[in-house]
């Protein structure tokens, strides 16, 4: 059975009400699918914009990457 738990709550940069929402997620997929990270992205602070499912597998990939923007935009 999916089930969901908020990690961490982040103010969304230039907006009034936005926010980033990290969650775990247990069974995403249905019975016995692995569980991932979800990422969503609300920009009125209620319903959700975009979200993204990163697999625990992918994590560090992921945050390397993320790293790589941030010094492309510094």
């Amino acid at each position: 059975m999916k089930k969901t738990k908020l990690i961490k709550e982040l103010p969304l940069a230039n907006t009034k009400e936005g926010l980033i929402t990290i969650s775990h997620i247990d069974e995403p997929y249905g019975e016995n699918s692995k569980p991932v990270v979800s990422i969503g992205i609300s920009l009125n602070g209620e319903d959700i914009d975009w979200k993204a499912h990163i697999p625990y597998e992918n994590i560090d990939d992921v945050i390397s990457a993320l790293e790589e923007a941030k010094k492309l935009n510094s």
